[in-house]
């Protein structure tokens, strides 16, 4: 992803070094798991667990020869490892180390949504609270309809977005998998232990079943939930962005000191967080279109999930995550215009309150119709 959308803190997990070392830890758990077994010298684990080094430079150098990114990462991890280095992916495919790794860096990019995610809810709940009794306008259709509180429609948004952390939190559950099961997932030259010990160490559950990939329908659930949390973040940004109306004008976001709004017109206050966040949410569903096409792969494997995937992962995770952030931006510094709604509302005189009127003329013995 682009710098100008991305944060240090999710950027690390999708990091080069990020992952190198993740696939390096597989493969040194894998060793340690042999060693127990008996078919890897524990002298050569030990070495490779002091001498192992991850440089990517090299990987990368190495890679424009071999056209392959793990054996590029296992010849220049063997490079610092010596000998020892011999021992290591014994029986495993490239998908073991991969696969294993990613769920790893998913589990993490899952975990800081869910926190980054938690502080948004607090935010809202901030807002629905201080104005519950707040009337304001509401509307169908873009059309004044009933009164309401603004912390009734805020309340509403928090509720979404309850619902969008339960399902990271689902999410997070669904792609916490790794697999050291071999070529087509038949461990023909593994011991189930591996696996078992491997995943244990990095934080995972194996596979229930794998092909020679963990399958990909829980990626999916990843890249769909993402897609509902941007929806969720837009739905709330398109309100603010009507309600940020010139002939509105019930809430506005924060402007800075200094800031701008057009280059042509000084006197222009624009919605751009918002309108910033209704465009990435486009991404986030576009990927997770991309993510259901990933989950039908030929036999028991190919890789045409493989290049959509090195893309969508980082961006999908780091778009989601800086939308975030800047909706707790956007929303701590939220200005409210409570005059502004009550005027709003008197626009209308008392036509607004023609459903109460209604009511009362059938309870008075009228028929629906007349009145």
């Amino acid at each position: 992803m682009i710098p100008r959308y991305t944060k240090p803190e999710m950027a690390a997990i999708w990091s080069d070094e990020n992952r190198f070392k993740k696939m390096l830890n597989v493969e040194i758990f894998a060793a340690e798991a042999m060693s127990e077994l008996g078919t890897v010298p524990e002298k050569a684990v030990e070495t490779i667990k002091k001498k192992a080094k991850i440089n990517v430079e090299r990987i990368n150098e190495i890679e424009l020869t071999v056209k392959h990114d793990v054996i590029s990462f296992l010849t220049a991890v063997v490079e610092t490892t010596g000998p020892a280095g011999r021992f290591l992916h014994l029986g495993m495919t490239s998908s073991d180390v991969l696969d294993t790794a990613t769920g790893a860096q998913l589990k993490q990019a899952a975990g800081l949504l869910i926190d980054e995610t938690k502080k948004l809810a607090v935010i809202i709940s901030g807002l629905a609270k201080k104005y519950k009794m707040t009337p304001v306008m509401g509307r169908t259709h873009g059309v004044h309809a009933e009164p309401m509180t603004f912390g009734l429609k805020v309340a509403s948004w928090y509720c979404e977005i309850i619902r969008s952390l339960d399902r990271l939190n689902f999410a997070l559950e669904t792609v916490s998998y790794g697999k050291i099961s071999g070529a087509v997932g038949t461990m023909a030259h593994l011991d189930p232990k591996v696996e078992k010990y491997v995943c244990k160490k990095m934080g995972l559950k194996p596979e229930t079943v794998s092909t020679q990939i963990i399958p990909r329908d829980r990626h999916s659930i990843y890249f769909s939930t993402l897609a509902h949390l941007g929806s969720a973040l837009e739905r709330i940004a398109t309100e603010i962005r009507h309600l940020q109306k010139t002939e509105v004008v019930e809430a506005e976001e924060p402007f800075i000191k200094g800031q701008k709004g057009s280059s042509a017109m000084p006197h222009k206050r624009n919605p751009i967080i918002s309108e910033n966040i209704c465009g990435l949410a486009r991404l986030l569903r576009g990927y997770a279109a991309t993510a259901m096409e990933n989950i039908a792969l030929w036999h028991e494997r190919d890789i045409s999930h493989s290049s959509t995937e090195r893309i969508m992962l980082p961006d999908a995770s780091i778009i989601s995550h800086y939308m975030l952030i800047r909706m707790q931006t956007l929303l701590s510094g939220l200005n409210v215009y409570p005059e502004n709604m009550q005027a709003n509302m008197d626009k209308t005189k008392d036509v607004i309150f023609s459903g109460t009127l209604l009511l009362s003329l059938v309870d008075k013995g009228m028929s629906r119709e007349d009145a």
